[in-house]
């Protein structure tokens, strides 16, 4: 798949293609025709958001494939505007250019991904067990004509079971498929498979087996489906392993070697319409608003009136992202670092510094406060700050900050155990429901979305209730 740099413009989708038919696909097949390079970079993060949607679905509580769990999956979709692949949860199939547009996109992308995601065995598991979520959405949701065009596109040879041996193994199906009675049984297709292919079925003991068979209702032939999706995706992800060293476009490998770091929700860069801040309320939103990784900075800063170099980008940043103007982000700087040195040594060690972050010296880039992969990603050296304190720091210390900031026992517990697990974005997230008495609208990805949302909480605790 060759990829060329043009101006972005809609892309006409051949809509001849068989590979662009049906929803639910397979991926056996390899892109081939030309890509514009910006137009390879939006389908990687566009399915990256994608993914990344599935996964918080659950971690939010909500039990996969359950109608609540759908729900939450679409809203994200809705928020996130990813239209295309929001379009085919629906389960319609239907063949306009919308439709086309979009199957093109889901297939072109799930391709691009394995490019990404095959070079190491936690990055391919975490990408398997994604996708496989992602095409068991959109399998469920197929009507039985849209189920039997999928088997015939991919030449699967399951067929129904006759009535007459329906009939025959009737109360055998009764007793041993969960949720089958005479009148669901007459409704439903019963498929005959190999027992080793709906092994899940057969551990929970919800399926009927007769001489090495599982007959199994077409609400369970995504057992089959998904089992096979899984081992042809796993020898790809493996296969494309070997040959990835020989990929040497420059162009793409820095995208591709870096995307599961990539943050792809909201940009916190202060915009011209922002509210600005008032540095005299600084500690007291640190307190009321602030993630633990600011906090801990800003404590710091008011206790030795200085902290180090990427303390300050990740805690200057943040600041910027929240509200606080060119102008007072100087002040506020100046006042503390004088506290510790004469303001000669401030303006020539640390001033340049503190203007790069706006943009105003160098190479006038307006950057933007750091996402929570990006902290965690952070290494961080003795005597330094910066960083996810859920990642960063030792559980003892953790335990005992996390009880100076009122933490209940309880919720320290849950917090600890999210750590030890590796979650340290939703262990941030329980530290914000304990701090608030409630959880924020999405799994916490990014300091500042910590501080919005907290100010939204305070914003509606203070309003008038209406009568």
């Amino acid at each position: 798949m060759d990829t060329t740099a043009r101006r972005r413009r809609k892309v006409v989708v051949d809509t001849s293609n068989d590979i662009y038919n049906h929803d639910v696909v397979m991926y056996n097949d390899y892109p081939n025709g030309d890509i514009a390079l910006w137009e390879f970079e939006d389908l990687a993060l566009e399915r990256l958001q994608l993914l990344r949607i599935i996964e918080q679905a659950s971690l939010k509580g909500h039990k996969p494939f359950t109608d609540d769990w759908k729900k939450c999956i679409k809203e994200d979709l809705s928020k996130g505007q990813l239209k295309r692949y929001l379009r085919m949860m629906g389960g319609y199939c239907s063949q306009s250019d919308q439709d086309y547009q979009a199957r093109r996109a889901d297939f072109l992308s799930h391709h691009i991904l394995r490019l990404a995601y095959c070079r190491s065995e936690d990055l391919r598991r975490w990408f398997l067990n994604r996708e496989i979520d992602w095409f068991k959405i959109r399998f469920i949701s197929q009507t039985q004509q849209g189920v039997m065009k999928f088997l015939h596109n991919n030449n699967f040879t399951y067929t129904p079971i006759s009535q007459d041996e329906k009939d025959n193994i009737r109360s055998d199906i009764m007793m041993s498929t969960v949720g089958m009675s005479d009148v669901a049984i007459d409704s439903s297709d019963f498929y005959k498979v190999p027992f080793t292919e709906v092994c899940p079925l057969v551990a929970k003991r919800r399926v009927f087996l007769k001489d090495g068979f599982a007959y199994i209702p077409s609400s369970e032939l995504v057992v089959c489906i998904q089992a096979k999706f899984r081992a042809s995706l796993n020898q790809a992800l493996n296969v494309i392993c070997h040959r990835i060293p020989n990929l040497d476009d420059d162009r793409i490998n820095s995208l591709l070697s870096n995307i599961h770091n990539t943050y792809t929700g909201q940009n916190y860069t202060v915009q011209t319409d922002t509210e600005a801040i008032n540095p005299a309320e600084i500690d007291n939103y640190s307190k009321k608003h602030f993630p633990m990784c600011m906090r801990t900075i800003h404590d710091v800063l008011r206790t030795a009136h200085h902290v180090k170099h990427f303390s300050r980008l990740q805690y200057g940043l943040f600041l910027k992202g929240i509200g606080l103007i060119y102008e007072n982000a100087m002040e506020f700087w100046r006042q503390e670092f004088t506290k510790a040195m004469d303001q000669d040594k401030f303006d020539k060690s640390y001033l340049y510094n503190f203007k790069h972050q706006f943009g105003k010296v160098g190479n006038m880039t307006n950057y933007s406060p750091y996402s929570c992969m990006k902290i965690i990603m952070n290494n961080v050296g003795p005597g330094e700050h910066h960083g996810c304190p859920f990642k960063h720091w030792d559980p003892s210390i953790l335990k005992t900050k996390l009880n100076d900031y009122g933490v209940n026992s309880e919720a320290i517990n849950t917090i600890n155990d999210l750590v030890c697990q590796g979650h340290y974005q939703i262990a941030c997230t329980r530290y914000f429901e304990a701090t608030h008495n409630q959880a924020p609208q999405n799994t916490i990805s990014h300091p500042n979305q910590y501080f919005e949302e907290s100010k939204n909480i305070g914003k509606e605790n203070k309003a008038p209730k209406k009568n």
